[in-house]
């Protein structure tokens, strides 16, 4: 599972405007939904769901929200660097500023832990996340999440 087989390069925001985790979640809802023919609602319960279970935000600023949905095709992404940190929650108590949504169909199984532990990977190597940190167009973050190179470096 490649990173690029669960972005678009409309799937990537470089400047989002949320003041908290809750706006940050429903956001991404909107965009997510508009971006995959989703209804927007049903992505924002599947991840409160699962920001019930325990918050998503996995250290180092970045939160890695994800849930299973009936209507989802196929796996599928979306990046968005906040344009300000938020509280997420999460376990290292900072705030987070890179956030990787994924999204699977509820029978992907172990797929969807693969494309999670990639994800993961991906986004604890600090110096993608350094250049993530400093790249403003969508564009660039496309490019750096999608590089082969830095995906399998981590």
């Amino acid at each position: 599972m490649e990173i690029a087989e669960l972005l678009t390069h409309e799937s990537v925001l470089p400047n989002l405007k949320v003041t908290s985790k809750k706006q940050a979640l429903q956001e991404l809802s909107k965009r997510v939904a508009k971006n995959y023919n989703l209804a927007e609602r049903e992505v924002f319960e599947v991840l409160l769901e699962r920001e019930k279970l325990g918050s998503t935000g996995v250290g180092n600023g970045i939160a890695i929200p994800h849930g299973k949905m009936e209507d989802l095709g196929r796996l599928s992404g979306y990046f968005a660097r906040l344009e300000r940190p938020v509280d997420f929650e999460a376990i290292d108590e900072r705030p987070v500023d890179l956030i990787f949504l994924l999204l699977a169909p509820e029978a992907s199984g172990a797929e969807h832990l693969k494309a999670l532990a990639r994800v993961s990977r991906l986004m604890r190597n600090k110096s993608i996340c350094k250049k993530l940190r400093g790249s403003n167009s969508a564009e660039a973050l496309y490019s750096l999440l999608t590089d082969k190179a830095a995906d399998q470096a981590a």
